[in-house]
């Protein structure tokens, strides 16, 4: 097995995890959403729903940015590839900042300090 197809599979590999997460994280979703409404917890029930779907796309789109960056730069580094990967990159990291910032509510630099060291894990 040559050293590109190796590349490849290691990409290919990544890029099935992240789409398995994104599967997995909206069945996962869809699954407690409707455990809610079944348990009648309709007013948490929606929030909960955007809030789970929301951060496993979020993680699938880290994944899968991953797998593009291992596959260009290892397998194909020529300019136009690496300018696609550019471009992939600019896309998915302008979709999970939009997705961030729905999901908090308002942009990160709105945070108040307090809301920063919770994140950080209560420093």
């Amino acid at each position: 097995m040559s050293y590109e197809q190796t590349i490849s599979g290691i990409s290919e590999g990544v890029e099935l995890a992240g789409v398995g997460l994104l599967i997995a994280g909206g069945v996962f979703s869809l699954v407690r959403f409707g455990t809610a409404l079944a348990l009648r917890r309709t007013t948490d029930a929606y929030e909960g729903l955007r809030r789970a779907l929301g951060r496993s796309i979020l993680v699938g789109l880290e994944i899968l940015v991953g797998a593009d960056i291992i596959r260009t730069i290892a397998v194909s580094p020529s300019f136009t590839s690496v300018g696609v990967l550019g471009l992939v990159v600019v896309v998915r990291t302008f979709l999970s900042f939009s997705l961030e910032a729905e999901l908090e509510g308002q942009w990160p630099w709105q945070r108040t300090q307090h809301e920063r060291l919770l994140t950080k894990g209560g420093r």
